[in-house]
């Protein structure tokens, strides 16, 4: 039997799906392990053995790939616990990540303390030399600007640089020279070059973009060595790919290369999946873990990708899946302020100590308690019955709460329940509603462990009328990295208009972003029959600030005069989409030209030869429990059915409770539920 593997870790659980050369999935979950990933990695991978009735060393002999989404850089950011890393700019511009991009702030924003730049000003160098917006060299690069800077970065103890010089996008000659330099003087510290890690005309999003990536290059090196190391170790011979963060995988060298890729990479891997499980143009995905809720969409049943993702107080820089996360989790805190309100979340109890009611030390409510003392989550059945909870310890977290509150133990609960699911529906509006995409005519996607306990209040809420609850929600971005392309994105800068459109200039960029992309393909061990290319422009009307991304489809790899109508209206269409207006009269630039590399792997789509068979008689539940209903304030008994012994074309009406050995979903009155034929629940709210 040959297998293929994904790992998912998580802020509590690391998740493990594996897929048979049968079609068959399966899905394991081991606790994750801060500070040594690698360490949770392998025991997931111990427990996956253990399901298939193997050894360790016999499973790992019969997997053929691992496909794996860190967090270790994401970690690393949010944590601030990145390297000391040395910044090089041209001479006269040290500020550039001081200023920033002068950031849009919100309305009643009135009072903001400004915030320090990336890399602090005592580890920033210039040099002289300059090249201009034409690539013409005006001042030849100061050779010996470059030596001192590397003496002093040696002085200071720096750990990698990052350089950023004005225009190196158009040409360049001068960070070449410079990283030349360095190599030479500061041997061992990796260098990052501006035009190389992100090709783009804004010097703040490009030269930020290096910085980060320096920052977290001896980081994310480090944990590939050692992951690599572990899986040699175990007798892993087979390929392993890491998930990046435009919603496919890179091997190892090109990760390596580019580490900035590897940020925030885990949760772009969910609506991959969602694109795979559902035909629906619209469509939210919410990813409800331990410690965040993130939530994504997709418009015209495509990814969208953003080029303004924050880090604390600075862009990423490069683009990526649109992905928003706010700390709702299943182990979010809850606690009551000063005001006597209650708040639940950001902070986390984590995987360790975890919340009270996993009995390792936790004290405080957590999101997860307040669903074992509403009756939602039986005690006796979390994982399947592999981990027990301890409702007791439960109770008595939840009880700080409602002592505080002056309410009942089971009101408590409820209220970090809903206030949990106001929480998630705030940022679920924040990608649709502000984003153009009407939630009401969307179609939800559940993710993660906890989501479907918390989905049918929040379509409530919404006004959804319809969601799934996949057969793999628990381990939905392990399923999205099973199923998901090797991807690249290759971008270039070349600015023109339609009031005079450089077709010969365009055309020159899209075949070198075509052959990028080839030779990127080619490396990844792609057939050429595997091999696809997507296309798009940043586009925006003469005078505005900002561009939006639009898709387009060239032929051949090539544009025509007669090709930039089409273009335009493009572009017209998308910014409608997004700000609601259009202005067909005026001038629109195109400033970058952007190409995504997709190599297709083999075994992509085996999952759709696993179907199920149709629901044979009656659905009977296998159990009643007491669950606490808000609207009558008193505990009813609801049917509990097992999603294991579902057919095809099952039926279900809420309010019940349907189990899995990694989640459970409830539904409330209205919502309908059937059984799909991949073994997905698929809710209509009546």
């Amino acid at each position: 039997m040959a297998y293929q593997v994904c790992i998912d870790i998580g802020g509590t659980f690391t998740d493990c799906l594996v897929s048979d050369s049968g079609g068959n999935i399966s899905i394991f979950k081991s606790p994750t392990t801060p500070g040594e990933f690698e360490k949770g990695f392998i025991n997931v991978l111990h427990v996956a053995a253990g399901g298939y009735g193997l050894s360790p060393a016999d499973f790992m002999r019969q997997i053929d790939l691992i496909v794996h989404g860190s967090t270790v850089s994401t970690n690393a950011l949010v944590e601030r616990k990145t390297v000391k890393a040395g910044l090089l700019l041209t001479e006269g511009h040290q500020d550039i990540l001081v200023l920033r991009e002068g950031p849009r702030k919100g309305a009643f924003q009135w009072k903001l303390d400004y915030p320090e730049p990336y890399v602090p000003r005592h580890l920033t160098r210039t040099v002289g030399g300059r090249i201009d917006a034409r690539g013409r060299e005006l001042t030849p690069l100061s050779v010996d600007d470059v030596t001192s800077a590397a003496a002093d970065f040696r002085e200071l103890g720096v750990e990698a640089v990052a350089v950023g010089l004005l225009w190196s996008v158009v040409n360049p000659d001068h960070e070449l020279m410079v990283r030349s330099i360095l190599e030479k003087e500061l041997p061992g510290i990796p260098i990052t070059l501006s035009h190389e890690i992100n090709p783009m005309p804004r010097e703040y999003k490009r030269i930020i973009a290096a910085a980060i990536d320096a920052s977290i290059n001896p980081i994310v090196r480090n944990y590939i060595e050692k992951l690599k190391l572990a899986l040699d170790e175990a007798g892993f011979a087979g390929e392993l790919l890491l998930a990046n963060c435009v919603g496919g995988m890179m091997p190892l060298a090109d990760m390596i290369r580019k580490p900035i890729y590897s940020v925030m990479s885990g949760p772009t891997l969910a609506p991959m999946a969602a694109l795979a499980l559902s035909d629906e143009p619209d469509i939210i995905v919410g990813d409800m873990g331990g410690t965040t809720f993130d939530v994504s969409a997709l418009r015209d049943h495509q990814i969208i990708i953003t080029p303004d993702s924050m880090i604390h107080d600075d862009s990423l820089g490069i683009p990526k899946v649109d992905v928003r996360s706010v700390g709702a989790g299943g182990g979010s805190i809850a606690f009551v302020d000063q005001g006597g309100l209650l708040q639940v979340g950001p902070r986390s109890a984590g995987a360790r100590p975890g919340p009270a009611c996993y009995a390792k030390g936790g004290t405080e409510p957590t999101v997860t308690d307040a669903n074992v003392v509403l009756g939602i989550v039986d005690p006796d059945y979390f994982l399947g019955g592999k981990m027990k909870l301890d409702r007791t310890l439960a109770e008595q977290a939840v009880g700080k709460v409602a002592e505080r509150l002056g309410v009942s133990l089971q009101e408590a609960a409820y209220a970090i329940y809903t206030t949990s699911n106001h929480n998630m529906v705030a940022a679920i509006e924040e990608i649709t509603v502000r984003e153009g995409i009407n939630p009401r005519d969307s179609f939800f996607v559940c993710g993660g462990g906890a989501t479907a306990i918390h989905i049918a209040e929040m379509a409530d809420i919404l006004g959804l009328k319809r969601y799934m609850i996949p057969r793999f929600m628990a381990g939905l971005s392990a399923f999205g990295g099973l199923i998901s392309d090797i991807r690249k994105e290759e971008s270039a800068v070349l600015l023109t208009s339609d009031a005079s459109f450089n077709v010969e200039g365009v055309n020159d960029v899209l075949k070198k972003l075509v052959e990028a992309g080839d030779s990127f393909l080619a490396e990844a061990g792609v057939e050429p029959a595997n091999r696809q290319f997507e296309f798009a422009f940043l586009g925006r009307y003469e005078y505005q600030s900002f561009e939006i991304e639009v898709p387009f489809e060239p032929k051949e790899a090539a544009l025509s005069a007669g090709d930039l109508p089409a273009l335009v209206e493009s572009f017209h269409r998308m910014h409608e989409r997004i700000y609601s207006i259009r202005a067909d009269n005026d001038v629109v630039e195109f400033t970058a030209w952007k190409l995504r590399a997709i190599g297709k792997r083999s075994g992509q789509d085996i999952w759709q030869k696993n179907t199920l068979g149709d629901q044979a008689g009656p659905v009977e539940p296998k159990a009643h429990r007491g669950i606490y209903q808000q609207e009558t304030r008193r505990v009813e008994d609801l049917a509990v059915y097992e999603m294991a012994e579902l057919g095809a074309g099952a039926q279900l009406a809420g309010p019940c409770l349907v189990e899995a050995e990694t989640f459970t979903a409830y539904l409330k009155d209205q919502h309908h539920g059937e059984i799909d034929r991949y073994g997905n629940l698929v809710v209509t709210v009546a």
